[in-house]
């Protein structure tokens, strides 16, 4: 089982972008789909992007979609998630999580087991 860490956070403004890491340890990364959920303070956890094994297909939520890019690099074990013109609205902990089925990070969080620690993005207006 891999473990994930997430890095890349921090304090942007409105209309700018970050990117943020998230890196697996272990030989056997590319077994995994990959998923990026965020939550905001007081809200429940939801789905950002998700990308497939080898990254041939991705997914991503309404509220990103056309401004966030998922994306992985298989030989460095690590996923990525370019972020641009980002609103106070993405304010959120970021997670990225691995399943062997691409089909159980579309489906629901509750369901996935592995998980990364998470990184902050705090977006000012």
């Amino acid at each position: 089982q891999v473990q994930l860490v997430e890095s890349g956070g921090g304090l942007v403004q409105a209309g700018g972008s970050l990117r943020l890491s998230c890196a697996a340890s272990g030989r056997t990364f590319s077994r995994y789909a990959m998923g990026w959920f965020r939550q905001a303070p007081g809200k429940e956890r939801e789905f950002v992007a998700a990308i497939s094994k080898f990254g041939g297909n991705t997914y991503y939520a309404d509220s990103v979609k056309g401004r966030f890019t998922i994306s992985r690099l298989n030989a460095k074990n690590t996923v990525y998630l370019e972020m641009n013109n980002l609103k106070p609205e993405d304010t959120a902990v970021y997670y990225c999580a691995a399943d062997g089925q691409l089909g159980e990070i579309l489906r629901n969080y509750r369901y996935l087991g592995i998980w990364g620690q998470g990184t902050l993005v705090t977006v000012s207006s």
